[in-house]
C-alpha cells in the first residue's frame, strides 16, 4: 500500500487525547497529569495510550502513519493542522509541535520493530 501522506490520519491517531473522546475518566486524568513538553513523559504517554491502538492497525496502516508524519516533518510542516483544530486533555499547549511529532514517529517506529521481532521469534518457535 502506497497511500499519500495524510494530516487527517495523524489527527485520527491522536484522537485518544481529544476532549471529544470522553469515555474514560482514568485515561483523561492520566493524560492531563503528563507534561507533554517533557520528552520522557510524552514517551510514557505514547507507550500507555498510543502503542496498544497503533499495534492493532495492520502493517500497511502502521506504515502509512509513519510515512505521513515523516513526510510532514521533511517538508517542515508546523503541524498546526493537527494541533490548532483539536481540543485535548493536555494540561498545557504543545510548545514545539514538530518535536512532539518527531517523538511520536520515533515511538511508532520502535513499536513496529518490537512487534516485528516478536512476530519473527514466534515464527521460529512455532517451526521448531
Amino acid at each position: 500500500m502506497n497511500k499519500k501522506p495524510s494530516i487527517s490520519i495523524i489527527r485520527g491517531l491522536l484522537f485518544t487525547y481529544e476532549i471529544e473522546n470522553t469515555d474514560d475518566l482514568e485515561r483523561e486524568e492520566f493524560i492531563s497529569s503528563k507534561d507533554i513538553n517533557n520528552e520522557q513523559e510524552l514517551i510514557e504517554l505514547f507507550e500507555k495510550l498510543t502503542k496498544p491502538e497503533f499495534l492493532d492497525y495492520t502493517k500497511p496502516e502502521q506504515e502509512w502513519f509513519i510515512s505521513s508524519i515523516e513526510h510532514y516533518l521533511s517538508i517542515n510542516d508546523n503541524f498546526d493542522a493537527v494541533f490548532k483544530k483539536t481540543a485535548t486533555y493536555f494540561s498545557e499547549p504543545v510548545a514545539d509541535q514538530r518535536k512532539f511529532m518527531q517523538t511520536l514517529v520515533n515511538c511508532l517506529k520502535q513499536y513496529t520493530s518490537v512487534s516485528e521481532e516478536k512476530s519473527h521469534s514466534n515464527l521460529r518457535y512455532e517451526s521448531e
